[in-house]
């Protein structure tokens, strides 16, 4: 249910705004979010936080979860590990997308 309401609500965002402003809008939107909802349903309400934080944000972006997992990290003190699940989190995704789109494209 929150899944589907996330990504129904992120179409209609990318609809809304010419590309690539949706998907920034989406991102930034969700990472606002997720700060949020985690600091309020953590102690208050966490049977709430796999509807809304996996479920809705998730379906809205996944950009949300991993700005979440990174001030996590930071805030735990581990700042390298933070730095580094940043940097590998960027560059495997873009390799990873890089090659998906080359077998794509090498089997049409």
């Amino acid at each position: 249910m929150g899944g589907a309401t996330g990504a129904s609500l992120r179409f209609l965002v990318g609809q809304a705004l010419a590309f690539p402003m949706g998907t920034l809008a989406v991102n930034v939107a969700g990472s606002l979010a997720i700060g949020v909802l985690w600091v309020l349903l953590e102690t208050r309400a966490a049977h709430l936080a796999p509807l809304l934080i996996t479920g809705l944000l998730g379906g809205f972006t996944t950009f949300s979860a991993f700005s979440l997992d990174a001030l996590r990290l930071m805030e735990a003190g581990r700042a390298s590990a933070a730095l580094a699940y940043v940097a590998g989190s960027v560059i495997l995704s873009i390799m990873a997308c890089a090659s998906g789109l080359w077998i794509a494209r090498s089997l049409s």
